[in-house]
């Protein structure tokens, strides 16, 4: 009884140790090792990634254009995902971001770069070694690089993403997570064709040659193509050999080695092998074979060849020379109009209609010879009649005057810039008109051809009010498309461009996507302008003058306004959603019930803003300035707020729910009903900090002592106020009693 007893739990110990030393199936380990070997190269990129967008958000020092290598990168990854990118003369970044960003483009070709060698030459990267995976060829040996560049490349990666791009671009709403849901599904869908087969092969084994095993078990010739074409031809002169009767012994030795000698009894020869020796074996010739015997068909071929390529070439020849000779004499016959239209107004006894008619003629002609002349004209000419004519003649050639009228513009601007205090009024009136003419012009071609501008360079182009009378140009267009136009350093001063728009979906008529066209508004010069509903998402206005604009129910989500002067701005109801405005002026700005959420306000100075029922949620607010600002029923919870200025700023039923305020300064703040539950306030400065109304005192004589009662009061259950700088005792009373906490709670 004792040794059977003793047998049993020595049999029970050897099963748990057989179980626990079972290794996991090789599907399992083959997923594993493909996980873990995309993991390292995706985190090869996103961690480098990660810490140069870390090092962005707090730009300090020099700040640079990021490399070609990222720009490059940059423009390829949007112009393939449809998303926007931003050029890299508009995106500046700090030195450690730069490298931070190069070092994400560079890793992870590397990492897949060495995983790529180290499968071609071993069978096996480190994660498939350390989860006992191979690759191999059919005849058990390592695969080699080309072979696995063919099944990683093309069949592991290229045609599943190629067939989930393409059905993503088809899609009517091409969004990232769409494609990035579909690359899953078809990368997965393809590791799950092996489920199917009955080899456990994936297509890009298939595709390849290549089978996955176990690199712990011992290496077999797998059942492969060259496997069974040895077997095949070893079996076939076998059974020649024994039906003739007669054969070598080489053959003999071959044939008995190949069937007796077999260790498995798959090599015997079988009735399905015996009957296919009877038929001839399937020879497949090769192109080259099959041309060296019809050697008619493939002079046919190269003759049929050379008579094709002899015509196209004739009959491109003759297109081109036919295409050049109508050129030619397109350009004659312009210049001959040219020439007699110049004659006619320089002719002393040309009248007034005639020439107006002489003007209005040379705006068809549409060369630019003749754009210059007319530019020239308009900035020389005194009568209203003949400006007016000229306009007319600019606005028939289309948008391609308006580089024309921009260095005129410019250059009377400048003039009359240099010389404002040194030439006669009579000079400077003069100047002063022909700057109107060049102001009306433009805003005309704006009118006719709004939406047709893209590419426009109105860099620096001055359209403001060149005086202050009541005859002065202001530039007044509702309504008008700008997208795609360069208004870098543009003076657009009082303006008035309510609904206007300044992006377009672009070709694919889809917005976000990499072909939208956006105008750029950097440097430019704005005050008192009014874009009222305008539409200036994702709009780069880098340093741009907005002082005194209205700016009501504008769009400006995304739009890029570092550095920016919004101070007395009007922002009731704009959309101002992951906007960029870093060490922007909003001093005195009305944002009563605007949209700043995921804004970036880091330094930002916004003393005496009018904020009532804004969203400010998970913005960043680290830095900035909002002493005596209005921000009474504002949501700013989740937000960061640390080692910002909110001293005298009214927070009364505000939500600082989950908020970082970290070393904040709320001296004399009012806090009045306003939500601090989850809000970190360590280090923050609560001098003189209004936290609650106090209930008056009931009238009548009581002899026992009762709490006090307050009204108004802020929420600060389960707050931690122990790290609160300059904390008095009815603070202190107040945070024990609903629910804070402080040391000196009883």
């Amino acid at each position: 009884m004792a040794n059977s007893s003793v047998r049993r739990n020595a049999n029970r110990a050897r099963r748990s140790v057989q179980a626990e030393s079972k290794p996991l199936p090789l599907a399992t380990r083959r997923f594993a090792a493909w996980a873990v070997e995309v993991s390292l190269i995706a985190l090869s990129g996103l961690i480098p990634y990660s810490l140069g967008e870390q090092a962005k958000l707090e730009p300090s020092g020099e700040q640079v254009t990021p490399n070609p290598v990222v720009a490059l990168t940059q423009k390829a990854i949007a112009s393939t995902l449809t998303i926007p990118a931003e050029p890299s003369d508009r995106r500046l970044v700090t030195p450690l971001t730069n490298i931070f960003w190069s070092v994400a483009v560079v890793t992870p070709l590397l990492v897949g770069g060495w995983q790529l060698y180290l499968l071609g030459k071993t069978g096996s990267t480190l994660p498939k070694r350390w989860l006992g995976v191979r690759v191999v060829s059919a005849a058990g040996t390592v695969p080699g690089l080309s072979r696995i560049a063919i099944r990683e490349t093309l069949g592991m990666w290229g045609l599943p993403l190629s067939v989930a791009y393409i059905m993503w671009r088809a899609t009517a709403f091409p969004h990232v997570g769409i494609f990035f849901g579909l690359s899953c599904f078809f990368v997965l869908g393809e590791g799950m064709t092996a489920r199917f087969h009955r080899q456990r092969r994936c297509w890009h084994d298939l595709i390849a040659g290549t089978y996955v095993v176990d690199a712990n078990r011992a290496m077999t010739i797998l059942p492969g193509t060259r496997a069974k074409q040895l077997i095949g031809s070893r079996e076939q002169g076998a059974l020649r050999c024994r039906e003739q009767g007669a054969g070598s012994a080489s053959v003999q030795g071959a044939g008995s080695r190949g069937l007796d000698n077999s260790p498995s009894p798959r090599l015997q020869p079988q009735p399905s092998v015996a009957k296919s020796v009877t038929n001839k074996p399937k020879v497949r010739r090769s192109w080259w074979q099959l041309m060296r015997q019809h050697p008619n068909v493939l002079l046919f071929l190269a003759f049929l060849s050379c008579m094709v390529a002899v015509l196209g070439t004739l009959i491109g020849i003759q297109i081109y020379i036919q295409a050049q000779k109508y050129q030619r004499q397109l350009a004659e016959n312009k210049s001959t109009q040219f020439l007699t239209l110049l004659q006619y107004l320089d002719a002393s006894g040309t009248t007034l209609s005639d020439r107006q008619r002489a003007i209005l003629a040379l705006g068809t002609i549409g060369d630019p010879q003749v754009l210059q002349l007319l530019v020239d004209l308009l900035g020389q000419e005194q009568r209203h009649e003949i400006i007016g004519t000229v306009q007319q003649a600019l606005v028939s050639s289309g948008s391609s005057a308006l580089p024309y009228l921009q260095r005129l513009n410019q250059s009377i601007a400048n003039e009359i810039a240099a010389g404002r205090y040194s030439s006669s009024p009579t000079e400077l009136a003069r100047r002063t008109q022909h700057l109107q003419a060049t102001q009306q012009a433009i805003g005309k071609i704006f009118a006719v051809y709004g939406g047709r501008l893209q590419g426009m360079d109105l860099s620096r182009v001055n359209l403001a009010p060149s005086t202050s009378q009541d005859r002065a140009f202001t530039l007044e267009l509702e309504r008008v498309n700008f997208a795609g136009v360069a208004f870098k350093g543009a003076n657009l001063n009082r303006a008035s461009l309510p609904a206007s728009q300044w992006r377009d979906a672009g070709a694919d008529r889809h917005w976000d996507t990499f072909d939208d066209a956006i105008a750029n508004l950097n440097h430019a010069q704005m005050k008192g302008a009014n874009l009222t509903k305008a539409n200036l998402s994702r709009v780069p206005m880098e340093r741009i003058e907005l002082m005194q604009a209205n700016l009501n129910q504008a769009n400006l989500s995304a739009a890029s306004l570092g550095h920016a002067n919004l101070s007395s701005a009007q922002l009731v109801g704009a959309n101002l959603q992951a906007a960029t405005l870093v060490d922007a002026s909003l001093t005195g700005a009305n944002l009563s019930t605007a949209n700043l959420s995921d804004v970036n306000l880091h330094a930002a100075r916004l003393s005496r803003v009018s904020a009532l029922g804004t969203r400010l949620q998970s913005a960043n607010l680290t830095k900035s300035n909002w002493q005596g600002a209005d921000l009474s029923s504002a949501d700013l919870s989740h937000s960061n707020l640390s080692h910002a200025d909110l001293s005298l700023a009214r927070l009364s039923s505000s939500s600082l729910s989950h908020a970082q305020m970290q070393n904040i300064n709320l001296r004399q703040a009012d806090l009045r009903m306003a939500d601090l539950r989850g809000a970190n306030l360590a280090g923050a400065d609560f001098q003189g900090t209004i936290l609650f109304s106090p209930q008056p005192p009931a009238s009548g004589d009581r002899f026992i002592a009762t709490p006090p009662e307050y009204t108004q009061a802020a929420l600060v259950q389960g707050v931690n106020f122990s790290q609160v700088k300059n904390l008095d005792a009815q603070q202190i009373a107040y945070i024990c009693v609903y629910g804070g906490y402080h040391p000196r709670c009883p």
